[in-house]
């Protein structure tokens, strides 16, 4: 039986060998959560890249481009990190190059597993259909914030978690962890994160409909996957 374990930040990735794994990596609130938003709404491809001055180069291709640094659209781009820009007709058929203060960070970091995915509560379903027909042993790679430790996306590691238990083992630490926490959580998520750090980070830039959105469960039918630079919807 193939297991599922959790990296609570990409700094803890040299501790774990992702070869022959496949990495799911997670940044709840909001840059995954944007990703798929932006996949299932007709972007063709993303690419997830680590600076500013990189996603800004993407222009000169015709992308769209996107960045964020602590919460706020930087300047200069077309898009911020809100999964409501990527909502609009105009951003279909469209390439997408973006950066985020951390969600890039743990998929750019996640490249030596065998496939990295992103997920988000938003495709909670589909990426966990995705890792039972691949059979495949799992590590949930937690954005966080700046290299520490975050709730939501340990609460997505544990939701992922109840979804794949009775066919992965769940017998990591850090997997029980995230998955006990994510039963406490669960009835109410919005109110088990009103302290966390980063949800007060977002309210005091007003966008709680942000994370209300973010926060749903099984909105999309699509899993991105890394192949070579780009982020597509897995076939």
């Amino acid at each position: 039986m193939p297991s599922i374990d959790v990296c609570f930040s990409p700094e803890l990735l040299p501790l774990y060998d992702l070869k022959g794994k496949i990495a799911v990596a997670v940044d709840v609130l909001r840059a995954t959560s944007s990703m798929v938003t932006a996949l299932a709404h007709g972007v063709t491809h993303i690419a997830p890249v680590s600076e500013l001055h990189e996603c800004l180069a993407y222009k000169e291709k015709n992308y769209l481009v996107a960045a964020e640094r602590d919460g706020v659209k930087a300047e200069g781009f077309d898009l911020g990190n809100s999964p409501f820009h990527y909502r609009e007709d105009s951003v279909k058929g469209r390439f997408l190059a973006i950066t985020t203060t951390n969600g890039t960070q743990a998929i750019n970091r996640s490249r030596t597993a065998d496939a990295v995915l992103v997920g988000a509560f938003l495709n909670l379903g589909a990426v966990a259909d995705y890792l039972r027909k691949a059979n495949k042993d799992v590590v949930v790679v937690c954005a966080g914030w700046k290299g520490l430790f975050n709730l939501e996306d340990t609460l997505f590691a544990g939701a992922l978690a109840e979804r794949l238990e009775g066919d992965f083992s769940l017998n990591h630490d850090a997997t029980l962890a995230a998955h006990s926490m994510y039963q406490v959580a669960k009835g109410d998520l919005m109110g088990y994160l009103s302290k966390s750090s980063h949800v007060q980070r977002l309210e005091r830039l007003h966008i709680l409909p942000d994370i209300e959105f973010c926060l749903q469960h099984d909105v999309y039918n699509v899993v991105p996957v890394l192949e070579g630079e780009f982020l597509v919807v897995a076939q």
